[in-house]
């Protein structure tokens, strides 16, 4: 069976606004996320793509919860989501693979109303930004 593993980043602003990205092909918005590479950790990789995908500086806070599925193709994902705190950077995406075209911070009410890349986030997403306002 392949295997995917990669990392999610949670972060909110002072506004208690979550960050998030669109990707090209895929419909709706997801948190920054991605790969884990060859000698890297999984908080290593949570940093790096959040910096790629969004021109952010974070640090992580903690470990949220690791989502794991098998695809119907069979391959086995597994995405550790954690919380991390902003510390610096501005927007500027600098994605290798170019698949990010937008980076936003949405409000709890936005949340409620936007379309999510990976439906089965959102009511974890809210219930995080709820309990952090």
């Amino acid at each position: 069976m392949n295997k995917w593993t990669g990392c999610a980043a949670v972060c909110m602003n002072e506004l208690h606004e979550l960050l998030m990205v669109r990707a090209r092909g895929i419909d709706g918005w997801l948190v920054p996320s991605g790969s884990l590479e060859v000698n890297e950790t999984t908080e290593e990789c949570c940093i790096r793509e959040t910096r790629e995908e969004t021109g952010y500086e974070v640090e992580i806070v903690k470990q949220l919860y690791l989502k794991q599925k098998t695809t119907s193709t069979g391959i086995e994902i597994r995405t550790f989501y954690y919380e991390v705190k902003l510390v610096g950077g501005k927007v500027n995406i600098d994605d290798p693979d170019k698949d990010i075209y937008s980076v936003a911070w949405f409000s709890i009410d936005e949340l409620n109303k936007i379309t999510y890349a990976y439906e089965e986030d959102k009511d974890f997403l809210i219930e995080h930004v709820k309990k952090n306002q």
